[in-house]
């Protein structure tokens, strides 16, 4: 299903009117190279995404710059929970081989929701699982996602190329393997109630990404 176009649009009028300035701070951020995304648009997609499956539900998106805090509500080995975390991302790695990113995840906290004789529901009603270590629960789970490379302490290592429909995409692997050489991504990190992605020009990759596109 597709995302409301007209509607986004409309949200975006609305958004701008009660935040005029919010135009010039993107702006302003554009000029040094950092691309100002409002934590609302973010939001707003999160709320109008057509739900999968196991998809997180009570979606809640607050900024803890230089973290964002997200908290969902899960299913967790049979078990409904209501987990939330700050997010620091550590390290980007762009390219048309890799889509990794390192994360540090702290203030943890996950609770269960509703009655749950599970082991995992017993475990964390206990407090015996120590959620300062999310990284090592994860290692844990009985199925782990194509995208998780690695897991210890509070640090989780996500590289989306494992994903085999991005990994497979041609037009996707074209378009990085054309732009990376000359613009990297060097941090993503939140500001005020914006998300910001950092960018790096690398002008002496202008040959590289010539030929990539030649090839193209």
């Amino acid at each position: 299903m597709a995302l409301p176009i007209r509607s986004a649009l409309r949200s975006a009028g609305r958004y701008v009117a009660r935040n005029p300035l919010s135009v010039v701070r993107i702006a302003r951020h554009a000029v040094n190279l950092r691309v100002a995304v409002p934590l609302d648009a973010i939001r707003w997609l999160v709320t109008h995404t057509p739900p999968g499956k196991n998809t997180p539900t009570d979606v809640t998106i607050a900024a803890r710059p230089p973290a964002v805090n997200i908290g969902a509500t899960v299913e967790l080995m049979g078990t409904k929970l209501r987990a939330s975390s700050s997010i620091f991302v550590e390290e980007l790695r762009v390219s048309d081989e890799e889509l990794r990113t390192t994360l540090r995840l702290a203030d943890v906290d996950m609770k269960v929701l509703g009655n749950s004789d599970s082991p995992i529901g017993g475990l964390l009603k206990s407090g015996a699982l120590d959620l300062s270590k999310p990284g090592n629960l994860v290692n844990f789970m009985p199925k782990k996602p194509p995208v998780l490379v690695d897991a210890q302490d509070d640090v989780i290592v996500l590289d989306l190329m494992q994903v085999p429909k991005l990994a497979g995409n041609e037009r996707l692997r074209r378009v990085l393997s054309a732009l990376t050489p000359v613009m990297s991504v060097s941090a993503l990190r939140t500001e005020g109630d914006y998300l910001l992605l950092a960018l790096r020009a690398t002008p002496a990759g202008f040959p590289k990404a010539l030929s990539a596109a030649r090839a193209a």
